[in-house]
Protein backbone atom coordinates (compact mmCIF):
# COMPACT_ATOMS: atom_id res chain seq x y z
CA UNK A 1 0.00 0.00 0.00
CA UNK A 2 1.14 3.53 -0.75
CA UNK A 3 0.25 4.81 2.69
CA UNK A 4 0.31 2.43 5.61
CA UNK A 5 -3.22 2.65 7.08
CA UNK A 6 -4.29 2.78 10.70
CA UNK A 7 -6.10 -0.45 11.58
CA UNK A 8 -8.28 -1.68 14.44
CA UNK A 9 -8.50 -5.20 15.84
CA UNK A 10 -11.67 -6.17 17.73
CA UNK A 11 -11.75 -9.15 20.08
CA UNK A 12 -14.86 -9.97 22.16
CA UNK A 13 -14.11 -12.09 25.24
CA UNK A 14 -15.87 -13.64 28.18
CA UNK A 15 -14.16 -16.02 30.59
CA UNK A 16 -11.29 -16.60 28.15
CA UNK A 17 -8.44 -17.10 30.64
CA UNK A 18 -7.65 -20.55 29.17
CA UNK A 19 -6.63 -19.11 25.79
CA UNK A 20 -6.36 -15.31 25.96
CA UNK A 21 -2.71 -15.24 27.04
CA UNK A 22 -1.77 -17.16 23.91
CA UNK A 23 -3.92 -14.84 21.77
CA UNK A 24 -2.05 -11.79 23.05
CA UNK A 25 1.31 -13.46 22.42
CA UNK A 26 0.44 -14.16 18.80
CA UNK A 27 -1.24 -10.83 18.02
CA UNK A 28 1.65 -8.86 19.47
CA UNK A 29 3.98 -10.90 17.29
CA UNK A 30 2.13 -9.83 14.13
CA UNK A 31 4.39 -7.68 11.96
CA UNK A 32 2.73 -4.27 11.80
CA UNK A 33 3.69 -0.89 13.30
CA UNK A 34 2.18 -0.60 16.76
CA UNK A 35 1.69 3.14 16.34
CA UNK A 36 -0.67 2.38 13.44
CA UNK A 37 -2.91 -0.08 15.23
CA UNK A 38 -5.31 -0.35 18.15
CA UNK A 39 -6.43 -3.53 19.85
CA UNK A 40 -9.91 -3.24 21.35
CA UNK A 41 -10.90 -5.99 23.78
CA UNK A 42 -14.65 -6.05 24.51
CA UNK A 43 -15.21 -7.97 27.73
CA UNK A 44 -18.74 -9.23 28.23
CA UNK A 45 -18.62 -9.64 32.00
CA UNK A 46 -15.88 -12.18 32.70
CA UNK A 47 -15.83 -13.79 36.13
CA UNK A 48 -12.54 -15.67 35.79
CA UNK A 49 -9.04 -14.19 35.40
CA UNK A 50 -9.67 -12.72 31.93
CA UNK A 51 -9.55 -9.09 33.16
CA UNK A 52 -6.29 -9.76 34.99
CA UNK A 53 -4.75 -11.03 31.76
CA UNK A 54 -5.98 -7.99 29.81
CA UNK A 55 -4.71 -5.46 32.36
CA UNK A 56 -1.33 -7.16 32.53
CA UNK A 57 -0.88 -6.69 28.77
CA UNK A 58 -2.28 -3.13 28.91
CA UNK A 59 0.57 -2.21 31.23
CA UNK A 60 3.02 -3.22 28.51
CA UNK A 61 1.24 -1.86 25.43
CA UNK A 62 -0.65 1.45 25.39
CA UNK A 63 -2.62 0.66 22.22
CA UNK A 64 -4.63 -2.07 23.98
CA UNK A 65 -8.07 -0.76 24.97
CA UNK A 66 -10.63 -2.45 27.20
CA UNK A 67 -14.35 -1.95 26.67
CA UNK A 68 -16.32 -3.43 29.56
CA UNK A 69 -19.91 -4.60 28.96
CA UNK A 70 -21.38 -6.07 32.17
CA UNK A 71 -24.12 -8.64 31.58
CA UNK A 72 -23.36 -8.64 27.86
CA UNK A 73 -26.13 -10.60 26.05
CA UNK A 74 -24.04 -11.83 23.08
CA UNK A 75 -20.68 -11.64 21.30
CA UNK A 76 -22.34 -9.51 18.61
CA UNK A 77 -23.40 -6.94 21.19
CA UNK A 78 -19.81 -6.76 22.45
CA UNK A 79 -18.51 -6.24 18.91
CA UNK A 80 -21.01 -3.41 18.37
CA UNK A 81 -19.74 -1.66 21.50
CA UNK A 82 -16.18 -2.02 20.18
CA UNK A 83 -17.22 -0.70 16.76
CA UNK A 84 -18.47 2.45 18.48
CA UNK A 85 -14.95 3.38 19.60
CA UNK A 86 -12.58 2.13 16.86
CA UNK A 87 -10.78 4.55 14.56
CA UNK A 88 -9.24 2.25 11.97
CA UNK A 89 -9.61 2.47 8.21
CA UNK A 90 -9.76 -1.33 8.25
CA UNK A 91 -11.39 -3.38 11.01
CA UNK A 92 -9.93 -6.78 11.83
CA UNK A 93 -11.95 -9.34 13.76
CA UNK A 94 -10.68 -12.34 15.67
CA UNK A 95 -11.49 -14.03 18.99
CA UNK A 96 -9.92 -14.58 22.38
CA UNK A 97 -9.17 -18.19 21.47
CA UNK A 98 -7.40 -17.41 18.20
CA UNK A 99 -3.74 -16.94 17.24
CA UNK A 100 -3.07 -14.95 14.02
CA UNK A 101 0.06 -15.56 11.96
CA UNK A 102 2.87 -12.96 11.68
CA UNK A 103 1.75 -11.62 8.29
CA UNK A 104 -1.99 -11.68 9.10
CA UNK A 105 -2.51 -7.92 8.77
CA UNK A 106 -0.29 -7.28 5.74
CA UNK A 107 -1.74 -10.21 3.79
CA UNK A 108 -5.25 -8.84 4.31
CA UNK A 109 -4.28 -5.27 3.44
CA UNK A 110 -2.52 -6.40 0.25
CA UNK A 111 -5.82 -7.91 -0.91
CA UNK A 112 -7.80 -4.76 -0.13
CA UNK A 113 -5.32 -2.78 -2.23
CA UNK A 114 -6.02 -4.98 -5.27
CA UNK A 115 -9.63 -3.88 -5.65
CA UNK A 116 -11.41 -0.95 -4.00
CA UNK A 117 -14.72 -2.87 -4.18
CA UNK A 118 -13.44 -5.59 -1.88
CA UNK A 119 -15.28 -4.98 1.37
CA UNK A 120 -14.34 -8.13 3.30
CA UNK A 121 -11.25 -10.33 3.31
CA UNK A 122 -11.25 -13.64 5.16
CA UNK A 123 -8.37 -15.99 5.87
CA UNK A 124 -8.02 -19.67 6.64
CA UNK A 125 -8.60 -21.10 10.12
CA UNK A 126 -6.51 -23.95 11.46
CA UNK A 127 -6.30 -25.64 14.86
CA UNK A 128 -3.91 -24.80 17.69
CA UNK A 129 -4.12 -27.33 20.51
CA UNK A 130 -3.81 -26.03 24.05
CA UNK A 131 -3.65 -29.46 25.68
CA UNK A 132 -1.77 -32.12 23.66
CA UNK A 133 -3.85 -35.00 25.05
CA UNK A 134 -7.25 -33.30 24.82
CA UNK A 135 -9.39 -35.55 22.59
CA UNK A 136 -11.94 -32.83 21.83
CA UNK A 137 -9.21 -30.56 20.48
CA UNK A 138 -7.72 -33.46 18.53
CA UNK A 139 -11.09 -34.30 17.02
CA UNK A 140 -11.54 -30.66 15.93
CA UNK A 141 -8.14 -30.81 14.25
CA UNK A 142 -9.02 -34.05 12.43
CA UNK A 143 -12.43 -32.69 11.45
CA UNK A 144 -10.93 -29.41 10.11
CA UNK A 145 -13.34 -27.57 12.38
CA UNK A 146 -14.13 -24.02 11.13
CA UNK A 147 -11.79 -24.28 8.14
CA UNK A 148 -12.93 -22.20 5.18
CA UNK A 149 -11.61 -24.01 2.08
CA UNK A 150 -13.07 -27.47 2.89
CA UNK A 151 -16.50 -25.90 3.49
CA UNK A 152 -16.63 -24.96 -0.20
CA UNK A 153 -14.91 -27.96 -1.75
CA UNK A 154 -11.30 -26.93 -1.05
CA UNK A 155 -11.48 -23.69 -2.99
CA UNK A 156 -8.28 -21.75 -3.75
CA UNK A 157 -7.62 -18.07 -3.13
CA UNK A 158 -10.04 -15.73 -4.85
CA UNK A 159 -13.35 -13.92 -4.89
CA UNK A 160 -16.43 -15.46 -3.32
CA UNK A 161 -19.48 -15.58 -5.62
CA UNK A 162 -22.18 -12.93 -5.34
CA UNK A 163 -25.74 -13.75 -4.33
CA UNK A 164 -27.86 -15.27 -7.10
CA UNK A 165 -31.31 -16.52 -6.02
CA UNK A 166 -30.97 -16.16 -2.21
CA UNK A 167 -32.74 -19.47 -1.79
CA UNK A 168 -32.22 -21.02 1.68
CA UNK A 169 -29.11 -23.03 0.82
CA UNK A 170 -27.45 -19.83 -0.40
CA UNK A 171 -28.15 -18.11 2.93
CA UNK A 172 -27.59 -20.86 5.49
CA UNK A 173 -26.68 -24.01 3.59
CA UNK A 174 -23.82 -25.34 1.49
CA UNK A 175 -23.99 -22.39 -0.96
CA UNK A 176 -23.71 -19.75 1.78
CA UNK A 177 -20.43 -17.90 1.23
CA UNK A 178 -19.40 -15.88 4.29
CA UNK A 179 -16.50 -15.25 6.68
CA UNK A 180 -16.67 -15.84 10.40
CA UNK A 181 -15.29 -13.23 12.77
CA UNK A 182 -12.57 -15.57 14.00
CA UNK A 183 -10.61 -14.42 10.95
CA UNK A 184 -12.02 -11.56 8.89
CA UNK A 185 -11.18 -7.96 8.02
CA UNK A 186 -13.62 -5.29 6.84
CA UNK A 187 -13.12 -2.05 5.01
CA UNK A 188 -14.59 0.55 7.40
CA UNK A 189 -16.17 2.32 4.44
CA UNK A 190 -18.10 -0.87 3.60
CA UNK A 191 -19.40 -1.18 7.17
CA UNK A 192 -20.47 2.46 7.18
CA UNK A 193 -22.13 2.29 3.77
CA UNK A 194 -24.11 -0.79 4.80
CA UNK A 195 -24.88 0.75 8.22
CA UNK A 196 -23.95 -2.71 9.44
CA UNK A 197 -24.50 -3.76 13.03
CA UNK A 198 -24.29 -7.17 14.64
CA UNK A 199 -27.77 -8.39 15.46
CA UNK A 200 -29.06 -9.28 18.93
CA UNK A 201 -29.57 -12.99 18.23
CA UNK A 202 -27.27 -15.14 20.40
CA UNK A 203 -25.70 -16.87 17.37
CA UNK A 204 -25.12 -16.37 13.64
CA UNK A 205 -24.14 -12.74 14.13
CA UNK A 206 -20.96 -13.02 12.06
CA UNK A 207 -22.81 -14.51 9.07
CA UNK A 208 -25.56 -11.88 9.23
CA UNK A 209 -23.08 -9.00 9.56
CA UNK A 210 -21.24 -10.33 6.52
CA UNK A 211 -24.49 -10.52 4.53
CA UNK A 212 -25.36 -6.91 5.35
CA UNK A 213 -22.15 -5.77 3.69
CA UNK A 214 -22.48 -8.27 0.84
CA UNK A 215 -26.03 -7.05 0.14
CA UNK A 216 -24.62 -3.58 -0.56
CA UNK A 217 -22.57 -4.92 -3.46
CA UNK A 218 -19.22 -5.21 -1.70
CA UNK A 219 -17.00 -8.11 -2.76
CA UNK A 220 -15.67 -10.91 -0.55
CA UNK A 221 -12.18 -12.29 -1.07
CA UNK A 222 -10.64 -15.45 0.39
CA UNK A 223 -6.95 -15.12 1.29
CA UNK A 224 -5.86 -18.47 2.80
CA UNK A 225 -2.33 -17.22 3.51
CA UNK A 226 -3.77 -14.81 6.12
CA UNK A 227 -4.23 -17.66 8.55
CA UNK A 228 -5.37 -17.87 12.13
CA UNK A 229 -4.95 -20.84 14.44
CA UNK A 230 -8.01 -21.55 16.56
CA UNK A 231 -7.89 -22.95 20.10
CA UNK A 232 -11.10 -24.95 20.13
CA UNK A 233 -13.52 -26.03 22.85
CA UNK A 234 -12.01 -27.52 25.97
CA UNK A 235 -14.45 -30.42 26.29
CA UNK A 236 -17.00 -32.39 24.32
CA UNK A 237 -19.97 -30.81 26.12
CA UNK A 238 -18.91 -27.38 24.87
CA UNK A 239 -18.39 -28.71 21.34
CA UNK A 240 -21.91 -30.17 21.26
CA UNK A 241 -23.28 -26.87 22.48
CA UNK A 242 -21.56 -24.88 19.74
CA UNK A 243 -22.84 -27.23 17.02
CA UNK A 244 -26.39 -26.81 18.30
CA UNK A 245 -25.90 -23.03 18.21
CA UNK A 246 -24.74 -23.25 14.59
CA UNK A 247 -27.98 -24.98 13.66
CA UNK A 248 -30.06 -22.49 15.65
CA UNK A 249 -28.48 -19.59 13.73
CA UNK A 250 -30.02 -20.67 10.45
CA UNK A 251 -33.70 -19.99 11.16
CA UNK A 252 -33.30 -16.24 11.85
CA UNK A 253 -30.92 -15.93 8.90
CA UNK A 254 -33.47 -17.50 6.57
CA UNK A 255 -36.28 -15.41 8.02
CA UNK A 256 -34.38 -12.19 7.29
CA UNK A 257 -32.50 -12.90 4.06
CA UNK A 258 -33.84 -15.95 2.15
CA UNK A 259 -36.31 -16.06 -0.73
CA UNK A 260 -39.50 -18.14 -0.47
CA UNK A 261 -38.24 -21.62 -1.23
CA UNK A 262 -37.76 -24.97 0.41
CA UNK A 263 -34.56 -26.49 -0.98
CA UNK A 264 -34.37 -30.27 -1.26
CA UNK A 265 -30.73 -31.35 -1.40
CA UNK A 266 -29.77 -34.92 -2.39
CA UNK A 267 -26.52 -34.85 -0.50
CA UNK A 268 -25.84 -38.58 -0.84
CA UNK A 269 -25.71 -38.31 -4.64
CA UNK A 270 -22.87 -35.82 -4.95
CA UNK A 271 -19.54 -34.75 -3.53
CA UNK A 272 -19.78 -31.78 -1.15
CA UNK A 273 -20.59 -29.06 -2.10
CA UNK A 274 -21.75 -30.10 -5.58
CA UNK A 275 -25.05 -31.91 -5.00
CA UNK A 276 -28.36 -32.18 -6.87
CA UNK A 277 -30.82 -29.56 -5.65
CA UNK A 278 -34.53 -28.97 -6.18
CA UNK A 279 -36.08 -25.60 -5.22
CA UNK A 280 -39.73 -25.83 -4.21
CA UNK A 281 -41.70 -22.56 -3.84
CA UNK A 282 -42.78 -22.33 -0.22
CA UNK A 283 -43.88 -19.71 2.29
CA UNK A 284 -41.99 -21.68 4.96
CA UNK A 285 -38.37 -21.10 4.03
CA UNK A 286 -35.85 -23.83 4.67
CA UNK A 287 -33.99 -26.83 3.37
CA UNK A 288 -33.94 -30.59 3.71
CA UNK A 289 -30.64 -32.39 3.24
CA UNK A 290 -30.73 -36.12 2.52
CA UNK A 291 -27.30 -37.52 3.35
CA UNK A 292 -25.63 -40.53 4.92
CA UNK A 293 -26.63 -39.54 8.47
CA UNK A 294 -30.30 -39.23 7.53
CA UNK A 295 -30.46 -42.38 5.39
CA UNK A 296 -28.67 -44.43 8.05
CA UNK A 297 -31.51 -43.64 10.46
CA UNK A 298 -34.28 -43.99 7.89
CA UNK A 299 -33.21 -47.48 6.85
CA UNK A 300 -32.60 -48.48 10.47
CA UNK A 301 -36.22 -47.59 11.30
CA UNK A 302 -37.46 -49.51 8.26
CA UNK A 303 -35.29 -52.47 9.26
CA UNK A 304 -36.74 -52.47 12.79
CA UNK A 305 -40.32 -52.13 11.53
CA UNK A 306 -39.96 -55.01 9.07
CA UNK A 307 -38.16 -57.13 11.68
CA UNK A 308 -41.08 -56.67 14.08
CA UNK A 309 -43.54 -57.62 11.34
CA UNK A 310 -41.51 -60.71 10.45
CA UNK A 311 -41.23 -61.84 14.07
CA UNK A 312 -44.94 -61.31 14.68
CA UNK A 313 -45.81 -63.27 11.54
CA UNK A 314 -47.99 -60.47 10.15
CA UNK A 315 -46.17 -60.10 6.82
CA UNK A 316 -44.34 -63.40 6.52
CA UNK A 317 -41.53 -63.91 4.02
CA UNK A 318 -41.83 -60.45 2.44
CA UNK A 319 -41.13 -58.71 5.76
CA UNK A 320 -38.05 -60.89 6.27
CA UNK A 321 -36.69 -60.06 2.81
CA UNK A 322 -37.34 -56.33 3.31
CA UNK A 323 -35.73 -56.42 6.75
CA UNK A 324 -32.59 -57.97 5.26
CA UNK A 325 -32.54 -55.38 2.46
CA UNK A 326 -33.04 -52.44 4.81
CA UNK A 327 -30.40 -53.87 7.14
CA UNK A 328 -27.89 -53.88 4.29
CA UNK A 329 -28.70 -50.25 3.45
CA UNK A 330 -28.35 -49.30 7.11
CA UNK A 331 -24.87 -50.78 7.28
CA UNK A 332 -23.93 -49.21 3.93
CA UNK A 333 -24.87 -45.65 4.88
CA UNK A 334 -23.47 -46.06 8.40
CA UNK A 335 -20.17 -47.11 6.83
CA UNK A 336 -20.20 -44.04 4.60
CA UNK A 337 -20.96 -41.77 7.54
CA UNK A 338 -18.30 -43.16 9.88
CA UNK A 339 -15.58 -43.96 7.33
CA UNK A 340 -13.61 -40.77 8.08
CA UNK A 341 -13.26 -41.93 11.69
CA UNK A 342 -11.07 -44.82 10.50
CA UNK A 343 -8.46 -42.24 9.40
CA UNK A 344 -8.39 -40.38 12.72
CA UNK A 345 -5.47 -41.06 15.03
CA UNK A 346 -4.75 -42.56 17.47
CA UNK A 347 -6.84 -45.48 16.21
CA UNK A 348 -7.46 -46.75 19.73
CA UNK A 349 -9.94 -43.90 20.13
CA UNK A 350 -11.97 -44.97 17.11
CA UNK A 351 -15.24 -45.31 19.03
CA UNK A 352 -14.66 -41.91 20.65
CA UNK A 353 -14.26 -40.34 17.20
CA UNK A 354 -17.47 -42.07 16.08
CA UNK A 355 -19.36 -40.80 19.13
CA UNK A 356 -18.11 -37.25 18.58
CA UNK A 357 -19.01 -37.27 14.90
CA UNK A 358 -22.44 -38.73 15.53
CA UNK A 359 -23.37 -36.48 18.45
CA UNK A 360 -22.17 -33.23 16.86
CA UNK A 361 -24.15 -33.99 13.70
CA UNK A 362 -27.20 -34.80 15.82
CA UNK A 363 -26.84 -31.53 17.77
CA UNK A 364 -26.53 -29.63 14.48
CA UNK A 365 -29.81 -31.11 13.23
CA UNK A 366 -31.63 -30.53 16.54
CA UNK A 367 -30.38 -26.93 16.53
CA UNK A 368 -31.73 -26.37 13.03
CA UNK A 369 -35.20 -27.61 14.00
CA UNK A 370 -35.41 -25.98 17.43
CA UNK A 371 -36.35 -22.39 16.40
CA UNK A 372 -38.45 -23.42 13.37
CA UNK A 373 -41.81 -22.52 14.92
CA UNK A 374 -40.64 -19.11 16.12
CA UNK A 375 -39.21 -18.09 12.72
CA UNK A 376 -41.60 -20.13 10.51
CA UNK A 377 -38.76 -22.06 8.88
CA UNK A 378 -37.92 -25.73 8.38
CA UNK A 379 -34.32 -26.90 8.39
CA UNK A 380 -32.98 -30.44 8.24
CA UNK A 381 -29.24 -29.77 8.44
CA UNK A 382 -26.65 -31.64 6.35
CA UNK A 383 -24.85 -34.85 7.16
CA UNK A 384 -21.15 -34.38 7.99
Amino acid sequence: MGKTPFISIIIPVRNAERTLEKTFEYILNVKYPHELMELVIADGGSTDKTLEVIRKWQQKYSFIQLVSIPNCPSPGYARNKALDVVKGEFIFFTDGDCAPCENWITEMLNIFEKDEKIGIVGGEIYTLRVEPDNLTELYCEHFRFNMVAPRYGFIPEGYFPDFTDKSPTEIAGHRAYFFVTANAAYRKKAIDEAKAKFWSEPTGEDMEFCFQVKNCGWKLYFAPQAKVDHMHRADFKALKKVWMSYGMAHAPLLSKHASNYLDLVFQFLGAWPRMPLIKIPSSRRGFVYIGDFHLMHLFMLLFLACSILAISGLAGQLALILAALFGIFTVYFAGRFFKYCFMMKPHRHFFTWCKMKYMTNLMFIIGGLKPSRKFKTFCIEPSF
